[in-house]
């Protein structure tokens, strides 16, 4: 009887005790000693922004001007609430185990990766490098033509002119001769396709879907856009990178108005994921379901080449890609070659990309300059190039044109090619993708490739970026205030 008594008297319940009690703040951390050092502790400034733009604030005074019938101020702060609740970011930066003390060349290295990220090496594939608009819109043309059974197409921009046109114009014409043609296009980087275009794909059968349209209704998702450039051929050739359909990608970077930018071709299983990842966007969006060989053939093993095909979104919680970027940074341990047009490092990123200037990594960092597209993030970035400069990390403006690929190639073993810009907005509020591979050979290619647009770039030293105008950092401040959008 006294057991039983006892039995009854510890007996779980669905509520616990202490209902109302708190946990201890981060008691995990007594029993991961590795991880006890957190990386990116946030300055003054950056816990001011953040709570410039966290909603309850405005929420608490939106109560405030209710309590005391200033409605026109409850009006402006409802909205202010409304826009900081909307716009905060759907995915955050790890701040610990980012000390490793494995290498790239390391056999911890790729099953980590896969592991972290979820996304698994896949083998038996071909990757062929296309610099420019030269090289590769008429590859993916040539692609086009050669379509089968189906083209599924997610892009970002797709804007009037004359490559979209001719675009439009092959793609209609397969679409007649019986290839289904799928085209998922974000509402609001393809805003300016243009009549012409739309009629022409249409006209030829062609199936149009507009990512994530501005309606009431979906305010709570309006910062999430799909930033994918990807077009798959019978699922099995895929073309991804920074590129997406519009006039200033033609060309070879000759100039201000040829963009300077990097697809990859892929044959292979890797072209699934890129496929899995159209489907499930194209699914959200219209509600059809993606099936059958056609879009996922039977794999073959057309090459030797093991790829990751990593797939970001914000509805995951956390940007596999930004997870793959840091692991690599903190296990290189030789050389780290970024190229990317929006560099905005996190406070996280920055600490990393120090402690591997510290070990003796060489770090090289290539940014679009003064032909930056974009004011909000050349400022952010230009802001932030003080401790990496200070620390002897190489800043190099391109400037012939606008650089637009994005690359990392890490102790010229790992790369990785993609639509990701190193910035908030795509770790934290768009759909991405890139393709990484531990290869050396594919490595040294894009390592050449960085070494060549050496050339058309001019570095940053730290002398000169203290020596920036008063104009230029009242510039930064003001972008400053919106980093996390950037």
């Amino acid at each position: 009887m006294a057991a039983s008594a006892q039995a009854v008297k510890v007996r779980p319940v669905s509520r616990p005790a202490g209902w109302f009690s708190l946990a201890p703040k981060d008691s995990w951390r007594h029993a991961a000693a590795d991880s006890a050092e957190p990386k990116g502790l946030a300055s003054i400034g950056t816990r001011l922004r953040r709570l410039l733009w966290s909603w309850w604030p405005w929420a608490m005074l939106t109560v405030w001007a209710v309590v005391n019938d200033e409605w026109w101020w409850a009006a402006a702060l409802t909205t202010l609430t409304l826009i900081a609740y909307l716009t905060a970011p759907a995915a955050l930066p790890p701040r610990y185990g980012l000390d490793h003390d494995f290498a790239i060349d390391a056999p911890e290295f790729l099953p980590t990766l896969a592991g972290a990220t979820g996304s698994p090496m896949t083998h038996g594939n071909v990757v062929t490098l296309l610099n420019n608009g030269d090289a590769f819109y008429p590859a993916m043309l040539r692609a086009i033509e050669e379509a089968t059974y189906s083209i599924t197409i997610e892009a970002y921009i797709y804007w009037a002119g004359d490559i979209g046109n001719v675009f439009a114009t092959a793609l209609a014409r397969r679409a007649r001769s019986g290839v289904t043609v799928k085209i998922l296009l974000d509402a609001v980087g393809s805003a300016s396709i243009g009549e012409e275009i739309l009629k022409t794909l249409k006209d030829g059968g062609c199936q149009i879907a507009w990512y994530n349209r501005i309606h009431w209704y979906t305010l709570g998702r309006f910062n999430n856009r799909t930033h994918r450039k990807s077009l798959i051929l019978d699922g099995r050739v895929a073309f991804t990178g920074g590129a997406g359909i519009a006039d200033h990608w033609k060309g070879d970077a000759r100039g201000p108005d040829e963009w300077r930018d990097l697809q990859i071709r892929i044959e292979g299983a890797a072209v699934v994921p890129l496929q899995t990842g159209f489907a499930h966007n194209w699914q959200q969006t219209t509600g059809e379901l993606v099936t059958g060989e056609h879009y996922y053939p039977a794999p073959g093993t057309p090459g030797s080449l093991a790829l990751q095909t990593l797939l970001s979104s914000p509805e995951m919680g956390h940007s596999v890609v930004r997870t793959m970027y840091y692991l690599s940074i903190v296990c290189a341990r030789h050389s780290i070659f970024i190229a990317n047009p929006y560099f905005l490092p996190d406070a996280v990123a920055i600490d990393i990309l120090l402690d591997a200037k510290r070990r003796g990594v060489e770090v090289r960092i290539m940014v679009s300059g003064i032909r930056n597209d974009n004011w909000l993030a050349r400022h952010n970035s230009v802001r932030l190039f003080g401790r990496l400069l200070e620390a002897g990390i190489e800043v190099l403006e391109y400037n012939r044109s606008m650089l637009h690929h994005k690359t990392m190639v890490v102790d010229r073993l790992w790369s990785t090619v993609g639509t990701t810009n190193f910035d908030n907005r795509s770790f934290a509020h768009n759909e991405e993708s890139n393709i990484s591979c531990a290869d050396s050979d594919l490595a040294r290619q894009l390592h050449d490739i960085f070494l060549e647009d050496v050339d058309g770039c001019t570095p940053v030293t730290f002398d000169l970026w203290k020596r920036r105008g008063l104009k230029a950092r009242a510039q930064e401040w003001l972008a400053s205030l919106l980093q996390e959008q950037a």
